[in-house]
Formats: structure tokens, C-alpha cells, sequence
């Protein structure tokens, strides 16, 4: 039986967390004397005095947290933070809608970059700030910085880390919860301050520098620019956050290993060395294509062409040009990287590349199998034998990303005018890379859509982002059995 008591315990704490938070925003906005001031001074006390009445009211009976346990507390905790998220853009006036408002928070802490917001310039600088923390949240995960801030909690932090953290494995040598946790928060603040240090000598104020860089090291991609990266028009900048988007998706625990010193296990990781692959063979493609195209100089079409590869594979969803505008088969190319994502343990959405590698090793080890009958052949990954249980979990994924993408895509249909809208809206929310194709391109909103098809949107938002079975195991019989 799923411990409720201590669960909603946990949420109060959780509320609390958040609630602080909130109040760097109540700092923002008076620095800017804007008018969204009092939004977040409601917000912020609505949310304290209800962490605070839970934690008083709710008593702990026990301090037991099964495995069903941390997949209900995990998915309770992003919905009901965006729920109490959302709440400075209602009061605020930025969005009149409840629908609206959920939606453009669970694109925040789920680091999708869909919005619903036209003009963002527009927007009090609070409660930009508020949307890019959301990202900057979300990005590592909620669960990874309440382990980190609060560690005496005296319940198996495994199961809440693993029903959050991406990926279908994890690094035993990077992470040891608690310990750990702190050390991949602390190099996630150290790299968020540099890159808003470089975009600041870069051309970008104080403001939009440390929104950009927590967009970017969320992999998220709300901008404070209507435009996106585009606004500035600097290579400076766009290669800064180039480099910061690649690096975001990469295994955060391979990065804090080669901080280390041991570079060697970053450059022999196979699934490194796939996401560097893909990098480069499809920028260069691209590349190729819109300078044969006329679509700038060598230098711009490149620059271009490797900043949407890296911004699509990474899931950050940034825009530098108008990809929709680009040939056919260079769009493609760009589609067929929001199945892909990044790599597992960043903090990228999407499939994994991980993933893709094995699926494609096995498929070729059955090949073999077919020719040697009598042969052990088996899948090897990074030097050493993959468990066959991990290669069934990845198969039994793969299915039922198709699945989902396929009924997603048929219910999508409904409340849009074309197949690529629906199709690509579909997969970029369970993706999270934010942007689409048709009519949500890079230059356009999720604002024309239904509330219904953004309600579903928000929940697919939830259910990649936390890989599938976390959500979806929630809605077997098996899970509410005794």
C-alpha cells in the first residue's frame, strides 16, 4: 500500500524548497519595480504556508519508503510544483488561463521550451527570471537537489533518484546519493555562473546572460527574446552556448570524472563517442546543404547548421534560423534527431542515445546469433557484457515510446490542421525539445492550440520526462495492488 502520510510529509518539505525559491523572485522583482511584485509575494506565502501546514499537521508513523512509493512521490512532486509554479503567471496577469499557466511551468520544469507566451519582451523581468529557474530546477531534477539539501531524511534515496534520473543506466562511480548529489549540484552551478560570465563579456546584460545559462544547462530553452538566440545575431554567443548545450548533454557524471582528471573514460565511452558521432555527421551534412543552398557564408551556414543539431539533439530547443525554411531533406535530417536525444544522466530529454546504440548492437548481435546458432555471442557495451534483462527493459521502452508517439500523434490530429504539426508537437513534448515543425516552428507558440491538446501536451512533457515507466506504471493494476 503506497504510504500516503509520508509521501505528503515529503511534499510539505518539497513546498518549502520551492517556497524559497519563490522568494528570489519577490528579490527580482523589486530590484525591477515591476508589477508582478505582489504575484510572487502571494505566490511565495501561499506556497510556505501550505508546506508548512503539512509539515505541522501530517506526522510521520513511519519512515518506510517502498519502490512504489518513490514513482508515486516522483510524479506527484512535478505535478504539484507546477501547480503551485504557475501561480505567478495567473496572478501576475502574464497569463489568464490555468491551462496556459500549467502548461508554459511544465514546459519549465520539465525543460521542454514549448510556450504559450507570443511576446516575451513584454514580460516582467521576475517572472522571466521565475520561467528560466523553473528550467535551472528541472534540468538536474527536483528529487536530485531535495537529496542534496535535505540528506537526513532516513529513507533509501536510490529509488527516488532512479525513478527520476534519466537514462537506463547509471553511474555507480558518480553517484552515491547524497554525497554525490551535492557535488553534480555544485559543478551545475560552477558551469551555470561561467557560461553567464562568458555570454555576459559577450554582449548580453546581467539579466539575460543568467537566464540564457540556466536555459542552457537545463537543456530547456525559454529565452527572454521573442527571437531567441537569434536576437543577438553574434557568433561570440551562439558558439558560447554551443559548446555549454554539448557539454549539458553529456553524462554529468563523465563530466565531473574528466574535471577530475580522468579524461580517458569520457573520450572510451561508447555513448560519447555515438553523441559526438552524430554531432558531427549531421552538421556537416546540414552543413553542406544550406551553403549549396545559398543560405550565407561558409562560416553562417555551419555555424547555423551545427547550432540547430546541438540544440535539437540536446533537447534545449534555442533558435538561431528559421529551420522550416530550410530543404526538405535537411528538415528531415532535424526530425529525425528529436527521437534521439542526448546522452543518459544529462540533463537532455529525449530517448538516449544509449538507447539507440544498444538497440542497434543487439539487432546486429541477432544477426550473428542467426548465422552461429550455437555461438554465445553477446551485447557488449563500453567493453563489457550487457545484462539481458537491460536489453529486454530497452526493447519493452522502445515499444512503448511508439506506442505513445503513435496514439499521441492520433489525438493530436483532432485539435490541429495538419499531420506534421500534430506529429512533431507530439514527439517534441515527449522529447522536450520545445519546438516543432508546421505551425509550432521555432519562430512560433504552442498559444493557437486547445486547451485540451495542451493539457495532454503538459502530461506528455511529464511522462518523457521522466522516461515513460516512471508515469506510466502508475496506471497498471499491478501497481495498486497490496
Amino acid at each position: 500500500m503506497i504510504n500516503f502520510r509520508f509521501i505528503t510529509n515529503l511534499m510539505g518539505k518539497l513546498l518549502l524548497l520551492e517556497s524559497a525559491f519563490l522568494f528570489l523572485c519577490i528579490i527580482m522583482a523589486a530590484i525591477y519595480g515591476e508589477n508582478d511584485l505582489l504575484a510572487f509575494v502571494y505566490t511565495t506565502a501561499i506556497t510556505l504556508i501550505t508546506g508548512c501546514s503539512i509539515c505541522m499537521f501530517v506526522k510521520i508513523k513511519d519512515r518506510i519508503l517502498a519502490k512504489k512509493d518513490g514513482y508515486f512521490m516522483v510524479t506527484m512532486v512535478w505535478i504539484v510544483f507546477s501547480i503551485f509554479g504557475c501561480l505567478p503567471y495567473i496572478l501576475g496577469g502574464t497569463l489568464t488561463s490555468f491551462t496556459d499557466a500549467f502548461f508554459e511551468t511544465m514546459s519549465g520544469f520539465t525543460t521542454t521550451g514549448s510556450s504559450v507566451i507570443p511576446n516575451v519582451e513584454i514580460v516582467p523581468h521576475a517572472t522571466l527570471f521565475w520561467r528560466s529557474l523553473t528550467h535551472w530546477l528541472g534540468g538536474l531534477g527536483i528529487i536530485m537537489l531535495f537529496i542534496a539539501v535535505l540528506p537526513s531524511l532516513g529513507i533509501e534515496s536510490r529509488d527516488l533518484y532512479i525513478a527520476e534520473t534519466t537514462g537506463p543506466t547509471h553511474s555507480k562511480a558518480s553517484f552515491t546519493f547524497t554525497g554525490s548529489a551535492r557535488k553534480m549540484w555544485v559543478l551545475y552551478v560552477i558551469l551555470t555562473l561561467l557560461q553567464s560570465f562568458l555570454l555576459y563579456l559577450g554582449g548580453m546584460d546581467i539579466f539575460d546572460s543568467v537566464c540564457h545559462a540556466m536555459s542552457t544547462m537545463a537543456t530547456g530553452g525559454f529565452s527572454t527574446k521573442s527571437n531567441s538566440i537569434a536576437y543577438w545575431d553574434s557568433a561570440y554567443i551562439q558558439y558560447v552556448i554551443i559548446i555549454f548545450m554539448f557539454i549539458a548533454g553529456i553524462n554529468f557524471g563523465l563530466v565531473f570524472t574528466s574535471i577530475k582528471g580522468n579524461w580517458c573514460k569520457l573520450i572510451k565511452d561508447n555513448e560519447f563517442q555515438q553523441y559526438l558521432l552524430i554531432t558531427i555527421v549531421a552538421s556537416i551534412i546540414i552543413g553542406i546543404g544550406l551553403y549549396a543552398n545559398n543560405w550565407g557564408s561558409f562560416e553562417k551556414s555551419f555555424r547555423d547548421a551545427i547550432f540547430q543539431v546541438v540544440t535539437i539533439l540536446t533537447t534545449t530547443g534555442f533558435a538561431t534560423a528559421d529551420y522550416l525554411l530550410w530543404p526538405p531533406l535537411l528538415g528531415l535530417i532535424l526530425f529525425l534527431l528529436f527521437f534521439s536525444g542526448a546522452s543518459a544522466g544529462s540533463t537532455a530529454g529525449g530517448f538516449k542515445i544509449v538507447r539507440v546504440y544498444l538497440l542497434f548492437k543487439n539487432s546486429f548481435t541477432e544477426l550473428k546469433r542467426i548465422i552461429h546458432p550455437n555461438g554465445i555471442i553477446t551485447v557488449k557495451y563500453n567493453g563489457k557484457n550487457v545484462h539481458p534483462n537491460i536489453i529486454t527493459s530497452i526493447m519493452g521502452y522502445a515499444i512503448l515510446y511508439m506506442i505513445l508517439f503513435a496514439i499521441g500523434t492520433l489525438v493530436m490530429t483532432l485539435f490541429t490542421e495538419d499531420i506534421i504539426t500534430a506529429c512533431s508537437s507530439v514527439i517534441s513534448c515527449m522529447s522536450n525539445v520545445g519546438p516543432g515543425f508546421g505551425s509550432i516552428g521555432p519562430m512560433f507558440t504552442f498559444a493557437h492550440l486547445n486547451e485540451f491538446a495542451k493539457l495532454f501536451l503538459s502530461l506528455l512533457m511529464l511522462v518523457g520526462r521522466l522516461e515513460i515507466f516512471t508515469v506510466m506504471v502508475l496506471f497498471t493494476k499491478a501497481f495498486w495492488k497490496r
